[in-house]
């Protein structure tokens, strides 16, 4: 079954509300990985925020599915 969340008034699919909060998380840490010099040793930095985004997309759904509480429909 796909989950859905209710969004102000609006029903989403659960996969888009954990996905748009992951790429804020991603985008807010990007200034964080520019400070760490990190970016100048990487081959691809591109790459590092589309690995963080994708690390953050699984752990929100993870703790998503952990935390929350199913919701039974009848």
């Amino acid at each position: 079954m796909i989950e859905e969340l209710h969004v102000f008034g609006i029903y989403l699919p659960a996969a888009l509300v954990w996905a748009v909060l992951a790429a804020v998380l991603a985008y807010g840490s990007r200034n964080l990985l520019q400070r760490l010099s990190l970016r100048q040793v990487l081959w691809h930095p591109n790459l590092l925020e589309l690995a963080l985004f994708v690390v953050l997309w699984w752990g929100l759904t993870t703790l998503a599915d952990r935390c929350l509480p199913p919701v039974l429909v009848s």
